[in-house]
């Protein structure tokens, strides 16, 4: 009979391009598929998952509909051999420390994230995975555009006289007097 594998991989997150850096760190189950490690990106990310996703590395990883392998990061082209992800095992691409992939979250908004697997532990007992540990950074609204988007959004909630100012206050269902801190990040 075989056992339960009885590690967790820990993973740094971070979104590429972002300023100032938004990463997260989390623990999944060794064992664990790709799926579950794009459901754990996504909940660690505060996004709710409802737009396509893919990982790449050597070869494709989706869920699908879509996936692209990753010649240079200019260069994306469509893959319609991609592997399932709800059949692949993370541990079985991602080995040592230091061994990563590239996520993309949302193709219109275009969320890449670097995947760093940091280190391999052991399971704590009682402990839940998967689950976030640690990160910097609100994340991104979802469907703000982008890194452009963002940066945009940023720039209009600063400036209470801008046109669209009022607009994206309410599309962030702000409270009054209540600010977007782009700083903040609460690992629950």
């Amino acid at each position: 009979m075989k056992t339960k594998d009885q590690r967790v991989l820990q993973f740094k997150v971070s979104l590429t391009g972002s300023k100032p850096l938004v990463w997260r760190r989390i623990l999944v189950p060794s064992e664990a598929t790709f799926d579950i490690l794009s459901e754990s990106i996504q909940d660690a990310f505060g996004w709710n998952g409802g737009h396509l996703h893919q990982f790449w590395t050597k070869g494709a990883y989706g869920a699908g509909s879509r996936a692209i392998v990753d010649k240079n990061i200019e260069e994306l082209e469509e893959d319609e051999n991609a592997a399932d992800e709800s059949e692949t095992k993370v541990n079985d691409l991602l080995k040592k420390a230091g061994d990563h992939v590239t996520y993309e979250y949302d193709f219109g908004d275009g969320w890449l994230h670097a995947v760093v697997l940091e280190k391999i532990l052991e399971k704590e007992m009682g402990e839940e995975y998967p689950r976030c540990i640690d990160g910097k950074n609100a994340c991104p609204p979802e469907d703000c555009g982008g890194l452009g988007g963002y940066a945009h959004l940023l720039e209009v909630l600063k400036n209470p006289k801008h046109p669209e100012h009022r607009d994206m206050r309410e599309w962030l269902e702000l409270e009054e007097g209540e600010k977007f801190d782009p700083t903040y990040f609460e690992v629950e």
